[in-house]
């Protein structure tokens, strides 16, 4: 007895954990068992918004879903979204994932999610072309399913495996929020203000008014969670023109490696005068935020707002509804699109070429996992919120935007219809390691005015092009590693293209050399160019990827006054022609 007291006050602690991982696996079963009763399927669908009105919007879905399958039940899943991508990652390795899972968060990076896509999850490349039955009787019976959607899925189409994986059930975009009455009451104005100059006229007298506390009001609430909601749609676009002299590869981005290349090569530099403009708007914005900002928290943001210390407020779709929640009774909030400078601006106008492109996409997406015991129920209630007037419905209980094509959105989001137009950011400075540390720093000092613009550049420039050349080596490794790895995914499909027939055999060998020119002969190409440009430097000529030489734009002046010649001669031929 002793012996067996002995040996469980020496192992107490394994014995504790022993029980304790018992009994969770117990209650568990217990739990799991009676969820659902005998003949009836019962499935799980895990996601990370905890929003009262997506967890009501799914419960509601659920049940009119149950109307017509009696025997399936919805079970979800609402996992808090900081510890969602360790949530998801345990779940999946250890076979107990939700039978639907939601997709694609931020806290788990993309190459992840692809290795997790090709493990995980089934495929759903073979239904997109398929209709949705959902939409039989509406305007989109027949269409097929990726045609139904705003976006055409085309987030759902994970271009390193070739597959659609994902169904999208909502649309999101970004805005000012601003709040009505507030506005009103210390401007005079019943309208917001629309151009860049009237809206920082509007913020600068708003500073000048105090509450009744004798504490002044603030233009634009903000955090270090909001600051890039004014980045994208609004300070980025302004170095559109950067893509004339750094887009090597012709694919109409700027990418971080490439902006590198530019940068060494004198192509472009911090006096650039798209450059300097962004810059420079992000301080006369960020000039009106309250003081501190970049030390606080998205919820004190928002406090803030909801407070009425603040008029202005930038953020999503994903909001909207919570916002509407918090000022009811007590003020009315509206939303506006970004001001942006008109093209005669003094100071803008050069640099302005057109509104924020944004990009359409859908959001919300769910993928079902391979641990699924029955996917095709699974996909039939994927299939059910994304029918028409399903999705509409789905969507005006969340205060979202529906994913779907010929559906309805609230009036209050109207404000938020993309622009399908316009201009994007092309200013992408991220090569990683030290290089960005120090960018982070430097930055981070002009946001709260502490260090002049010109003093951002003399401290950065010189460390960004002499030392982030082991930055961008290392990236260009990192590319070689992943051509390797591609070489052995290309095998497998390969592979399967040799050993399969008909229909299938032909699909494999398009995807063989879809991705074999996409992943491996043309960033070979690129790659090779770039790393020319970087050893010699300007000696092969400082012209940019879209400029021509005068010799270039002789001939072609030549050639299409030959060529107008020779029309116009056919069109009036002579007298001996005849």
């Amino acid at each position: 007895m002793r012996r067996v007291f002995g040996f469980m006050k020496q192992y107490s602690a394994f014995l504790a954990i022993g029980v304790t991982f018992l009994w969770s696996i117990i209650a568990i079963a217990v739990y799991r068992g009676a969820e659902s009763a005998p003949d009836t399927i019962t499935l799980r669908i895990g996601h990370w918004q905890l929003e009262a009105s997506v967890y009501d919007a799914l419960n509601e879905m659920a049940a009119e879903y149950q109307k017509i399958n009696p025997k399936v039940r919805i079970i979800q899943d609402a996992i808090p979204e900081m510890i969602y991508g360790q949530w998801t990652t345990t779940q999946l390795m250890g076979g107990t994932a939700p039978d639907i899972l939601e997709v694609g968060l931020g806290v788990l990076p993309y190459h992840l999610w692809v290795q997790y896509y090709n493990r995980y999850f089934v495929p759903l490349t073979r239904y997109v072309n398929q209709p949705n039955p959902y939409n039989e009787g509406t305007s989109l019976a027949g269409v097929p399913l990726r045609s139904t959607f705003k976006d055409g899925m085309r987030n759902s189409y994970i271009e390193e495996m070739q597959e659609y994986i994902n169904i999208p059930l909502s649309q999101f975009g970004v805005r000012i929020f601003y709040n009505k009455d507030l506005l009103k009451k210390l401007t005079g104005r019943d309208k917001a203000p629309s151009e860049y100059r009237e809206f920082l006229a509007v913020c600068d007298e708003i500073k000048q008014h105090k509450d009744e506390k004798g504490q002044p009001y603030i233009p634009i609430a903000g955090s270090k969670y909001h600051i890039a909601m004014w980045e994208f749609p609004m300070f980025d676009p302004l170095t559109y023109s950067i893509m004339r002299y750094a887009d090597f590869n012709r694919d109409g981005f700027v990418g971080n490696d490439e902006l590198y290349v530019a940068f060494t090569t004198d192509r472009i530099s911090f006096t650039n005068r798209a450059v300097r403009a962004r810059y420079q708007m992000l301080r006369e914005v960020t000039d009106n935020f309250q003081t501190g900002y970049t030390g606080l928290t998205r919820d004190e943001a928002v406090f803030l707002f909801a407070q009425e210390r603040a008029v202005f407020m930038t953020t999503g779709t994903w909001d909207a509804r919570s916002l509407l929640v918090q000022a009811e009774g007590t003020f009315e909030v509206g939303v506006m699109d970004f001001p942006m400078p008109s093209r005669d601006d003094e100071y803008y106008g050069e640099v302005m070429e057109g509104p924020n492109y944004e990009r359409l996409q859908g959001g919300f997406p769910f993928a079902i996992t391979r641990t699924c015991k029955h996917p095709e129920v699974a996909l039939d209630f994927l299939l059910f919120m994304a029918g028409k007037e399903h999705n509409e419905k789905l969507n005006e209980i969340i205060g979202w935007i529906p994913a779907v094509r010929d559906t309805k959105m609230p009036t209050f989001l109207e404000a938020f219809q993309p622009h399908l137009n316009g201009v994007y950011g092309n200013l992408n400075l991220f090569l990683g390691g030290e290089t960005w540390i120090r960018w982070l720093q430097l930055y981070t000092l002009y946001q709260v005015n502490q260090i002049s613009y010109d003093g951002l550049a003399e401290e950065f420039e010189p460390f960004y092009e002499k030392q982030g050349i082991k930055d961008y080596m290392e990236q260009q490794k990192d590319w070689r590693r992943a051509m390797q790895k591609n070489e052995q995914f290309l095998a497998g499909i390969r592979a399967k293209a040799l050993s399969t027939g008909g229909d299938v055999s032909a699909s494999n060998w398009i995807k063989y050399r879809s991705l074999t020119a996409s992943r491996q002969i043309t960033p070979e190409i690129s790659h090779s160019r770039t790393m020319q440009l970087l050893e010699h430097g300007p000696s092969l000529g400082t012209l940019g990827p879209y400029e021509h030489s005068d010799g270039v734009l002789k001939r072609v002046r030549e050639n299409v006054k030959r060529q107008m010649k020779t029309e116009a001669e056919a069109q009036n031929p002579s007298s001996e022609d005849l």
